[in-house]
């Protein structure tokens, strides 16, 4: 149809905000005392001082804020540029198929682990001391662990359901890495937060590294030795627990202590109570959004092939790698910009419009040299038998196109308290995700649906910008007409 083929309260609020916003979070208050530099005005955006030269890198090198943040985000980008570097050997040693088969098993085991901590891992932010934020260290890591237990029944019970959905029944043996992955998955967010609340900041950077490292090497390994998808599944898990051991040892040595003074039961099922949205509404949304996002690598198995949902899946990983670049750093930056006018009163509309204008016009011409040259572009860099994702890559640009334009709406909406339009929304995207793929699986060819999904995708992302930048301009005009009544 598309295409042809030649010869993916206070607490209430800071849970709804993505994980990479709250890398930074606690540091935040930092920004408000930094030591000035002779030049305090601020540009045209309102979102970096106007400096030159040296006073530029006196400003940055004073700021413990943006030491911090470049240290988080280089771990980002060397942790992703491994991974660009090593792709093209990668998908030389293993087939569509076997990446299918990856992507069910990731696709399920995201959906799980994005409530394994039950989010007690982003409330770690919020207690005011040590000793109550260690207790809700303790009831993140005590969710993880009955989340486990549960996923390891399931796996016993419902073995050959599971099976089903990996559209693996020849490795029954991975079942058991779906509760060891969650384990590992869960414990890895506890330790990481943990981390940042002791702005460990070199450590959750360098764990990243290590991660993408060891899963690359595991990878070409088991490549060699033509394991399959069983080798790409075991390297995933196995480089996930290889990052969690890097950041556990770095808590236990250093804050070994604090721990076993601060950590009782009582106190850990204290401030579980206090923090009980948390589970509610936080690990809810987050759990229907990897449904959502899980949802195609699933449902195109079971109606195309795995090797048809393993082109996707390859497609989408690649798409999402320049885009982590760029989105890393600027949710940080801009959710403490944001929220610092917003609780000064100040207005938001400028802001975004200028955020969201400049992602625009950043984003337009990398989509449409992918739109117009993405199969070839694959099957160059990756192999022929990649061409499919491609052609998967090429329609899933408008999707990720108004995603990453809309990250400041996204913001924005938590910091207005949107949070319950929010769900609202997350429930509309979920159900019509899934009456595309249901109506694509049963009546189109997999490029259509995948076509038809992506727009999906671009008008309910387009409608949320449209959404927030509409809310945040009834918002200043009652400003302007009280302006107005005063003078």
């Amino acid at each position: 149809m598309f295409g042809t083929r030649p010869e993916k309260t206070k607490a209430r609020f800071a849970h709804s905000i993505p994980d990479e916003a709250a890398l930074l979070t606690a540091d935040a208050e930092q920004v408000s005392s930094l030591e000035a530099v002779d030049l305090p005005e601020t540009s045209e955006c309102g979102l970096w001082p106007r400096l030159r030269g040296s006073a530029l890198i006196r400003y940055f090198g004073r700021s413990q804020f943006f030491r911090n943040m470049s240290v988080v985000l280089g771990g980002t980008v060397v942790a992703q540029a491994v991974g660009v570097a090593i792709a093209p050997v990668i998908s030389r040693l293993f087939t569509p198929s076997d990446f299918g088969v990856l992507g069910s098993f990731n696709s399920i085991l995201l959906v799980v682990a994005a409530f394994a901590t039950l989010q007690y891992s982003q409330a770690l932010m919020l207690p005011r001391n040590e000793e109550d934020a260690a207790n809700v260290f303790g009831a993140s890591l005590l969710s993880v662990c009955i989340v486990t237990l549960v996923a390891l029944l399931v796996a016993y019970l419902r073995s050959d359901w599971l099976l089903g959905l990996l559209k693996a029944p020849q490795s029954a043996w991975l079942l058991w890495f779906l509760p060891l992955g969650i384990f590992v998955a869960g414990i890895n967010r506890s330790f990481q937060a943990w981390c940042v609340r002791r702005k460990a900041f070199t450590t959750t950077a360098s764990s990243q590294i290590l991660g993408a490292g060891s899963s690359n090497m595991l990878k070409i390994v088991f490549g060699i030795l033509n394991q399959g998808s069983p080798g790409l599944i075991v390297s995933s898990v196995a480089a996930n627990g290889i990052a969690s051991m890097s950041l556990a040892r770095r808590v236990l040595c250093a804050d070994k202590a604090l721990l076993k003074e601060s950590l009782n039961w009582r106190r850990i099922a204290s401030q579980a109570r206090v923090y009980r949205d948390f589970p509610v509404y936080s690990a809810t949304q987050n759990t229907m959004n990897a449904v959502s996002q899980g949802l195609p690598v699933l449902m195109l198995a079971h109606f195309h092939g795995i090797a048809v949902a393993g082109a996707y899946a390859f497609g989408m990983k690649l798409i999402h790698v320049p885009m982590d670049f760029i989105l890393t750093a600027l949710r940080q930056v801009l959710f403490q910009k944001a929220s610092e006018t917003h609780n000064q009163g100040g207005g938001l509309l400028q802001l975004f419009i200028k955020t969201t204008g400049g992602l625009m016009a950043v984003a337009l011409l990398p989509s449409i040299v992918v739109f117009i040259w993405a199969p070839e572009l694959f099957s160059w860099g990756f192999g022929e038998d990649w061409w499919e994702a491609g052609m998967f890559a090429r329609w899933l640009t408008l999707w990720m196109y108004a995603g990453f334009c809309n990250v400041p709406a996204n913001l924005f909406a938590r910091i207005l308290r949107q949070q319950r339009n929010l769900f609202l929304y997350e429930c509309i995207v979920l159900f019509s995700r899934t009456i595309i793929l249901l109506v694509g699986g049963l009546y189109w060819s997999a490029l259509s649906t995948v076509a038809v999904f992506s727009a999906l995708g671009f008008l309910l992302n387009s409608a949320l910008i449209l959404w927030i930048g509409s809310l945040l301009l009834q918002q200043r005009k009652p400003v302007e007409a009280s302006g107005i009544r005063q003078r």
